[in-house]
C-alpha cells in the first residue's frame, strides 16, 4: 500500500506538535512538512520542497491567509492533494464554505487521534471525512427531495441512497456493504452523482445538492 503524504497547517505550536507526533508513529503515514502559516506552506508547494502532499490537514484560524481563504490556492497549487479542514469552529458558515470550496473532509480539534487517522484513510479511499457532530448538523437539517425545475441534476432512488450515506461519511465499500451491493456499482453510482453535480468529493455533492434545492430544512 502507498505511503500517504501528508502536510500539516496548524499555527499552534502545541496542537501542530501533538498531531505531528501521532502521524510520524503511524504506519502507512508520513508527514513529509509542518507549517505554521499558509503563506510558507504555499511556498514550499510551489518549489515542490520537499515533497508534494497527498493530503492537507489544514486550520482554518491561522495568522495572515487563513484557512478558508487558502483552499482554492492549495487547490492549484497541489492539485491531486485531498484537503481535510482540522479546526475548533463548528460554524455552519465555516462548514458549508470549506465543502464548497472543495475540502474532502471537515473535523474538530476534539477528534482523536484515532478520529483523524481514521479520517486520512476515508478519503485517501474516496469517502469523506466528517466530525460526528458535523455530520449530524448536515443530516438533521437536511432532507432529500427531487428538484422539480433542475431535471439534468435529478437523481434516482439509489444514487440519492448512496448521496445519503457519503453525507455521513461512509467510504465506497462501506455502502456497498450497507446497500448490499457491489463495489463497482457504488463507483459508478458515485461516478454519476459527481458528474451530475460537477463537483469532486462527497462533502462538495452534499453541498451542491443543497444549493440546487436537492435538500431542504426538516
Amino acid at each position: 500500500m502507498k505511503t500517504i503524504r501528508v502536510m500539516l497547517v496548524e499555527d499552534n505550536k502545541e496542537y501542530r506538535e501533538g498531531i505531528g507526533l501521532i502521524l510520524k508513529h503511524t504506519p502507512g503515514i508520513e508527514l513529509i512538512s509542518e507549517f505554521a502559516t499558509s503563506e510558507v506552506a504555499l511556498h514550499s508547494l510551489q518549489t515542490q520542497s520537499p515533497k508534494m502532499p497527498d493530503l492537507v490537514l489544514l486550520d482554518l484560524r491561522l495568522p495572515g491567509m487563513d484557512g478558508l481563504e487558502a483552499q482554492s490556492y492549495f487547490r492549484s497549487y497541489a492539485p491531486k492533494a485531498k484537503i481535510i479542514i482540522l479546526t475548533q469552529s463548528d460554524s455552519k458558515e465555516d462548514v458549508l464554505r470549506a465543502i464548497k470550496l472543495g475540502a474532502a473532509g471537515y473535523l474538530l480539534k476534539t477528534a482523536t487521534a484515532e478520529e483523524i487517522i481514521e479520517g486520512i484513510h476515508n478519503v485517501m479511499n474516496g469517502g469523506a471525512s466528517l466530525d460526528p457532530d458535523i455530520a449530524s448538523f448536515i443530516l438533521k437539517t437536511l432532507q432529500v427531495r427531487l428538484p422539480k425545475d433542475h431535471p439534468e441534476t435529478r437523481l434516482s432512488e439509489r444514487e440519492l441512497d448512496v448521496l445519503k450515506l457519503l453525507a455521513e461519511g461512509l467510504v465506497k465499500k462501506e455502502i456497498a456493504d450497507q446497500l448490499d451491493i457491489q463495489y463497482s456499482t457504488v463507483d459508478y453510482y458515485v461516478s454519476r452523482i459527481y458528474e451530475k453535480f460537477e463537483v469532486q468529493n462527497a462533502p462538495a455533492a452534499v453541498h451542491k445538492a443543497h444549493g440546487l434545492g436537492l435538500f431542504r430544512a426538516e
